[in-house]
């Protein structure tokens, strides 16, 4: 566990969805191997990672463009709905997840979700874990929200997002769980601390810029950001 020294206490909780909440990187990471294979391209490691936490139709695109695909944004995301359609609904929840969400929950600290996923997306994702969303104050889906402009790395998604709780939180009191550099760059463009749960995968040079990072939200600790402890 890596540790800033400017942690300060929060009131509000915003949780990134793919890869921090669902384990649905894995599926996405197949989907995008397969599509591109048929144009004898390989996904590299690297343009994984630089699409991580990117709304659908940016990532979509930075594929095409970085590796000279013949197809439309629009084609290409069709190609991942028809295989993704049947796998989304099985996704798991990630370690820690629940226990953490539920304790929050419990605690009456107001939380919400921030996705670069389509609601098309964050419905079929989340069609089997109904008794732990519902626990959000509520969810931004940015690509098919009209008020996010810009996806992640811009702060667009997590502005939106705090100004929709009840309360009105400033966003210095709002806290975000993110796995993506893109997520953490968005969330302290917004001027809001986070926490980092990164793919393994991921060159540790790229989580420098979180608040903290850690192995897995089962290693989190509310009481670090002033939330109610366990």
């Amino acid at each position: 566990m890596a540790k800033s020294e400017k942690i300060s206490s929060v009131t509000h909780v915003i949780f990134d969805m793919d890869g921090t909440l669902l384990d649905t990187e894995s599926v996405h990471n197949k989907t995008y191997t397969t599509i591109v294979q048929e144009f004898g391209k390989v996904f590299p490691i690297d343009l994984r990672i630089k699409i991580l936490g990117t709304q659908e139709l940016d990532g979509a695109t930075l594929i095409i463009n970085t590796l000279g695909l013949n197809i439309t944004p629009q084609e290409f995301l069709k190609k991942v709905q028809q295989i993704e359609e049947k796998e989304l609904p099985k996704v798991k929840l990630m370690h820690g997840v629940e226990d953490l969400v539920t304790h929050l929950h419990s605690k009456g600290i107001p939380m919400a979700v921030a996705t670069s996923s389509g609601r098309h997306s964050f419905d079929l994702k989340t069609s089997c874990h109904k008794h732990i969303f519902d626990l959000f104050h509520h969810v931004v889906t940015g690509p098919t929200d009209p008020e996010v402009k810009k996806g992640k790395p811009a702060p667009d998604i997590f502005n939106v997002c705090a100004s929709r709780f009840d309360e009105k939180p400033e966003n210095v009191n709002c806290l975000v769980i993110e796995d993506s550099p893109n997520g953490v760059t968005a969330a302290i463009a917004a001027g809001m601390q986070v926490v980092m749960i990164p793919d393994p995968l991921l060159p540790r040079e790229l989580t420098t810029n979180a608040t903290m990072v850690l192995d897995s939200l089962e290693d989190f600790e509310p009481e670090c950001f002033g939330l109610a402890s366990y």
